[in-house]
């Protein structure tokens, strides 16, 4: 039986300076999860990279091979030592992993309770699995199982009632620095999902001007369109700083996006009016140096973990209605993967025949009234005989090593044929249990 293995580190376990370093771009995702699978002993595998964790979803059958093969592929793609990431690596195995990864998309283990972002970005990891054929019987159902769960979280609970995300944190930073941010001028870096969020939150607070610098200007054009803003080329950045009062980033870039010494260059044109940077990207758009310089000031996604809004206390109380619904999901999904196991198919398999033939023999001994007790004794006997035929080479195959090592796989399909996983086959669990 498989194994199903978490392991990574998050904004708890690791500083942003070293979540940036092991941070997986959507190419290096996907070429994670096809070398992955190649070890023995990992069967199937999904890598979830944000601004806020890396982590690596598992079906095993040998743990602690599985877990030092991705310790030793991160350290070789990312050329680290292992030593330098494994104190902020956590593990978790069986419940505690489904729990893990189900607590993650209903944003229970998010940086801000009740984020919406970060489902959005599972599922993206997860089709990408699906796209490499990374993911199997057991982390297909374990996704599917995932997204109702944060679905329902989020429906059933009041933990998305209020505007709770990394880009939210970012312009509630902005207005507490200036007291309000009516009338301020606003770069914007970038012109992906969190650039977007920060726009609604900006016309909201009444911000005054908004340009965007986008790596690629036609999606800078289409982001500027919605807000009536200006689109500007990344190379014009330097220039525009003397202009704006807040720079908010946000893109994919591996490197420093701008430099302190851009900076230092524009601050006496400025008259030294104070300059703010949030930045939120990981790794880091801005050069962390910026500080340094008089009346410039740079905040990154760590810092957004002082920011909390004044409903934190209502959230937390949701999010225990939530973690509620999670402790009921992993219930219901260890029950799935446990009729995974062969003993409970065949037997699951053998009552679902029994309780067909049980039914058609009562129907057709009504008809059949003038048998004597000894030809309907006969009559049983010979079904059950059939039965026992019909079942013989199944079970044999199933219980034998015909299944070629991943069992799961064919068990799934059993169940499925004769409809022994869902509706009729929680009654044939019911009988077994009895």
């Amino acid at each position: 039986m498989l194994d199903i293995v978490l392991l990574g580190l998050n904004h708890k376990t690791a500083p942003v300076e070293l979540r940036e370093c092991l941070a997986f771009s959507k190419n290096e995702s996907a070429a994670a999860m096809e070398t992955l699978q190649k070890y023995p002993a990992i069967s199937e595998v999904v890598v979830i990279s944000t601004c806020n964790r890396v982590e690596v979803l598992m079906a095993t059958v040998n743990m602690p091979e599985a877990v030092d093969a991705v310790k030793t592929y991160i350290a070789e793609v990312k050329n680290l030592p292992v030593s330098r990431f494994e104190g902020s690596f956590y593990i978790h195995d069986g419940d505690s992993a489904v729990q893990h990864i189900f607590r993650v998309a209903s944003s229970l283990d998010s940086m801000i309770v009740g984020e919406p972002q970060i489902l959005g970005q599972i599922k993206k990891a997860y089709i990408a699995a699906t796209d490499k054929k990374t993911a199997g019987v057991i982390l297909n159902r374990l996704m599917h199982k995932t997204f109702f769960v944060a679905k329902r979280v989020r429906s059933e609970t009041g933990i998305g009632d209020h505007a709770v995300s990394i880009s939210y944190a970012a312009i509630e930073l902005g207005r507490k620095i200036f007291g309000s941010l009516e009338g301020k001028k606003v770069l914007l870096v970038g012109a992906g999902e969190m650039a977007e969020l920060a726009v609604e939150h900006l016309i909201r607070n009444r911000a005054g001007s908004i340009s965007v610098a986008n790596r690629t200007f036609k999606r800078g054009v289409e982001l500027a369109k919605h807000f009536n803003g200006k689109t500007i080329q990344l190379k014009e950045i330097p220039e525009h700083l003397k202009l704006v009062d807040i720079i908010i980033s946000s893109t994919g870039s591996p490197d420093f996006i701008i430099k302190r010494d851009q900076v230092k260059g524009v601050m006496r044109k400025r008259r030294n009016r104070p300059i703010f940077f949030i930045d939120i990207a990981v790794p880091r758009d801005i050069d962390p140096e910026i500080n340094r310089i008089a009346n410039s000031y740079v905040y990154d996604i760590d810092d957004l973990k002082g920011i909390i809004d004044e409903n934190i206390e209502e959230r937390n109380q949701e999010s225990l209605k939530g973690e509620r619904i999670i402790e009921e999901a992993v219930i219901t999904f260890r029950q799935w993967y446990e009729s995974l196991d062969v003993v409970p198919t065949i037997v699951a398999l053998r009552n679902k025949f029994d309780a067909i033939a049980e039914t058609e023999i009562r129907k057709t001994m009504q008809s059949l009234k003038h048998l004597s007790d000894d030809d309907c004794q006969a009559i049983y006997k010979m079904t059950n005989g059939l039965i026992n035929k019909m079942l013989h080479d199944p079970t044999l195959f199933l219980k034998s090593n015909g299944c070629h090592g991943d069992k799961s796989v064919y068990l799934d399909i059993t169940r499925k044929l004769f409809k022994i996983d869902e509706g009729q086959g929680s009654e044939v669990r019911g009988r077994i249990k009895r």
